[in-house]
């Protein structure tokens, strides 16, 4: 698998106030494992918070901004979870404008637990199929997507791939899903 990826770049799209760690790191791994370079985008400079659920945990560097990112310099898009990550994104135009230009350009995104809710605000879920944390069920709903209870699913529908699991327990499928979608 450590050359599945061969030097392809995946942007993972981060909120400088917090994200679940375990869906930052593992797909993270995952990615330079396949062979792959990934990329720390967050709305400000400096560094990114870890969670471990609602404790504080490590501190992650920042390797470039949502105005410095071009979404064609990028081979694919990780949306970590976790409840603050998605919210404080949303609020930032720049940071769902970079999430859309992914579909806009047809490229895989792969999102995990409540990272939908930069979808739900980027408009791109309609007559998509997703999972999530269960919680977001009804605004994937509202947004015109297909919310489901499944491990991992691919959804191939629309311009991208979009792959989606619910939470951290799911990360083993997310990951090898995710990594298949970016190597095709």
């Amino acid at each position: 698998m450590s050359d599945m990826l061969n030097g392809r770049r995946i942007a993972f799209l981060v909120a400088p106030e917090g994200v679940e760690q375990v869906e930052l790191t593992e797909p993270w791994q995952a990615v330079e494992d396949a062979g792959g370079t990934p990329q720390l985008v967050s709305t400000k400079k400096g560094q990114v918070q870890g969670f471990n659920h609602l404790d504080k945990a490590d501190r992650f560097d920042v390797d470039l901004t949502v105005d410095q990112a071009q979404v064609s310099d990028f081979d694919g898009l990780v949306l970590p979870g976790g409840v603050a990550n998605p919210d404080f994104l949303r609020m930032v135009p720049k940071a769902v404008a970079f999430a859309k230009g992914f579909f806009d350009e047809a490229k895989p995104v792969a999102s995990i637990c409540h990272a939908p809710w930069t979808l739900v605000e980027a408009d791109v879920l309609r007559g998509r199929t997703i999972t999530s944390w269960p919680s977001l069920r009804t605004d994937i709903r509202n947004a015109g997507g297909k919310w489901v209870d499944e491990e991992v699913v691919t959804d191939k529908d629309g311009p991208n791939v979009l792959v989606s699991s619910r939470k951290p327990e799911d990360l083993k499928a997310f990951c090898a899903t995710a990594i298949s979608a970016f190597s095709s």
